[in-house]
């Protein structure tokens, strides 16, 4: 005879469609950097999109907050396997920068204070898909999770949400980043599991 614990009921079918294979849900929010926590002043911060032609358009702190803003809510998910549901995030939508920017790219490297890099298409980062985020749940984005700035691309795996962000550069050619060139999948969709090469 099958016996269950009291009061279970089964997976939630809500907590499967939101949870990709091979991911556990946490409440916690884990700390994971390739190497030291920058610390950047707002005062210093500068954001620069850079085309494929060497055009430079620059954004202090306080221009960037001037652009419009966006409270937006989702989940994220982890190459480490965990994911959280409901993230509260702040920032301005990467739109809002490329509005104005004539390019004939199709991909985009994410810079990092630090030197950390992550390459992405550009159709990725376009039409609300993408944000460079400075307040989470509320309050102003802590160092460890990427403060002052960071990029926020929930759709795909985490470690494309370049933490301390300091710009975009616009690329013809695609150009792996700094975990793609060692392993991890060139593009890292968690509902396909794409972790690695050849995933």
């Amino acid at each position: 005879m099958t016996s269950f614990s009291p009061g279970f009921h089964g997976r939630p079918r809500a907590l499967a469609d939101r949870l990709p294979p091979g991911q556990y849900p946490t409440e916690s929010f884990p700390v994971l950097s390739a190497g030291p926590t920058p610390r950047v002043p707002t005062e210093t911060w500068t954001f620069t999109l850079t085309t494929e032609t060497g055009a430079t358009h620059s954004w202090t702190w306080d221009e960037m907050m001037a652009l419009p803003q966006q409270e937006t809510v989702h989940d994220i998910h982890c190459v480490t396997r965990w994911s959280k549901f409901d993230t509260h995030w702040r920032g301005v939508p990467l739109t809002a920068f490329l509005d104005d920017v004539e390019t004939a790219a199709d991909h985009v490297v994410a810079e990092a204070y630090g030197g950390y890099t992550t390459n992405l298409p550009l159709e990725d980062v376009l039409d609300g898909r993408a944000w460079v985020a400075h307040t989470y749940d509320g309050y102003p984005l802590s160092p460890e999770h990427g403060g002052p700035a960071r990029l926020l691309v929930p759709h795909l795996y985490f470690w494309k949400s370049a933490k301390w962000v300091s710009g975009l550069r616009l690329t013809v050619e695609d150009e792996p980043g700094f975990w793609e060139s060692v392993g991890y999948h060139n593009y890292g969709d968690p509902w396909r599991e794409q972790r690695n090469w050849g995933d």
